[in-house]
């Protein structure tokens, strides 16, 4: 049988956090060899590729103004069109979607239509491109906003896509910085659980988050933090302490995450990315937040055993003569 070889074109710091060596050292047993793929030298030169695995994210958003970027992006696209068997683990065009804020709720608000009857939604959302004050306030009026709004940049990679802010009121809409996304902030108990999709898997892990606000505006200045900071396994902010009387909220319930996950992945066409989900302390519903291109996998001791079958099943699927 022909070695199997699966490319992975990941950030230097992509690669040491998920420790593709050692996944490497685990994927040769299976008779599958593991390529480092450089995007500074041609591709053919590298391959063939059964499956690439990617996290082009940097480079796609990097491309838009720098023209070296674009440049290997170009080659990395001009490479899989001209291999049209090599698998992409993700499609190009699904993460793109993701990168966009404005486009990842419009997927996510379709789901909750799709998922009706099921407790699952996603908070009132409006996307603003202006600044105009008047035009933004009418807009949250309009759209039935409640305060506390959460305020999050339109592109959702980058470190910048983790600086958001906490708005309590009319006035302090004027700390949104267009173009964003305002949000209805939902007291969840403090509690995020974050979701790690792997192909017909997924694990739930249960992270710090922001504490409970009063419901509605009023007067308090506009609260700036970083949510990777924020929602760190060992975080300790003064943003997500609970009062101590504060009733515990039940874990989401395991068939919804099952629902949830497989709609997505239907919407989404893809196999490695994560969804933000809270459960909202008043109704219980599992409300979904952010969805994330292949996320760190932090706390998921099962990650490489379901990323290689995964990979194994692909390779399976695509050396199948049905296929």
């Amino acid at each position: 049988m022909a070695s199997r070889r699966v490319g992975f074109c990941l950030s230097v710091k992509k690669r040491r956090r998920i420790n593709l060596s050692a996944f490497a050292h685990l994927c040769a047993g299976r008779g599958i060899e593991v390529v480092e793929i450089d995007l500074s030298r041609t591709m053919d030169s590298q391959g063939p590729f059964d499956i690439i695995v990617h996290k082009l994210s940097d480079v796609i958003v990097e491309a838009e103004h720098d023209s070296q970027s674009q440049q290997l992006l170009d080659n990395f696209q001009t490479y899989v069109s001209t291999h049209p068997r090599t698998v992409l683990l993700d499609p190009l065009p699904a993460m793109r979607q993701l990168l966009d804020r404005f486009a990842s709720y419009r997927i996510i608000s379709k789901l909750q239509n799709t998922l009706q009857g099921k407790s699952i939604c996603c908070p009132p959302y409006l996307e603003i491109n202006t600044t105009d004050m008047s035009a933004i306030q009418e807009a949250v009026d309009r759209k039935q906003l409640t305060y506390p709004l959460i305020c999050k940049t339109r592109v959702a990679h980058g470190s910048r896509s983790h600086e958001m802010s906490l708005i309590f009121s009319r006035a302090g809409l004027r700390d949104a910085r267009p173009p964003c996304v305002l949000q209805s902030f939902v007291n969840h108990g403090a509690v995020l659980h974050k979701v790690f999709v792997v192909g017909e898997q997924h694990f739930t892990v249960a992270r710090p988050s922001l504490k409970n606000f009063p419901t509605g505006p009023y007067d308090r200045k506009t609260i700036f933090f970083n949510s990777h900071e924020v929602s760190k396994p060992e975080s300790c902010s003064h943003l997500t302490a609970l009062d101590e009387t504060m009733p515990r909220v039940p874990a989401p319930n395991e068939d919804l995450m099952v629902a949830m996950v497989k709609e997505l992945r239907a919407a989404l066409g893809m196999a490695l990315f994560g969804v933000d989900v809270i459960t909202n302390i008043d109704t219980h519903t599992l409300t979904i937040i952010d969805i994330n291109i292949f996320p760190g996998y932090e706390g998921v001791p099962q990650f490489f055993s379901s990323l290689l079958s995964h990979i194994e099943y692909v390779l399976d699927m695509s050396h199948d003569p049905k296929h």
